[in-house]
């Protein structure tokens, strides 16, 4: 059942995120619909300020006014969140909820996509994806909190350095 589970976005008033999020939390233990409603979050990003001449790190919200929920859509699911104190409806047409896509969820960074590298630095690998398909290179360096790998190709008799996503490239076996 939780393979159907999609994040959808909830409006809210503004400054309300947290309540409705609380409030969700709490509603979801109390009628015990984990298995419908599984994931509550409201994206926060910390912000170091600089105020009187004093550094301090500030959390702020990514997106004011809106929560996301990771969910099964139902009736009941539905009827939950949208009658939940503080939430104003769905963001989608006609308040019809539109689940996000993948892509927007990966660059909400929602959800992170885990990505298992198995090459390491120096070794052989093939690009698998891109304008550089069929190429073959040496990893120079893997960045997995910025899923990016530097790959030394040689590309008309010279050494050229590529940035690649971890997942365009897989390794060689000789």
């Amino acid at each position: 059942m939780s393979d159907s589970a999609r994040w959808y976005v909830v409006h809210t008033f503004s400054g309300y995120e947290n309540k409705v999020a609380t409030n969700l939390r709490t509603l979801v233990e109390n009628r015990k619909l984990h298995d419908l409603i599984q994931e509550i979050r409201v994206p926060t990003e910390i912000v170091t300020e600089i105020k009187d001449n004093k550094k301090r790190e500030v959390e702020h919200k990514l997106f004011p006014g809106y929560v996301l929920v990771k969910m099964v859509m139902t009736d009941d699911s539905w009827y939950v969140v949208r009658n939940t104190r503080g939430c104003t409806g769905f963001v989608g047409p006609d308040s019809k909820p539109i689940p996000l896509t993948e892509e927007e969820v990966l660059a909400l960074g929602v959800e992170k996509k885990e990505i298992v590298v198995d090459y390491a630095v120096g070794d052989n690998v093939r690009i698998m994806d891109g304008p550089l398909e069929g190429f073959i290179g040496i990893v120079e360096e893997i960045n997995v909190e910025q899923n990016n790998v530097r790959v030394t190709i040689s590309m008309f008799g010279r050494e050229t350095p590529v940035e690649l996503e971890l997942d365009q490239v897989e390794p060689v076996n000789d």
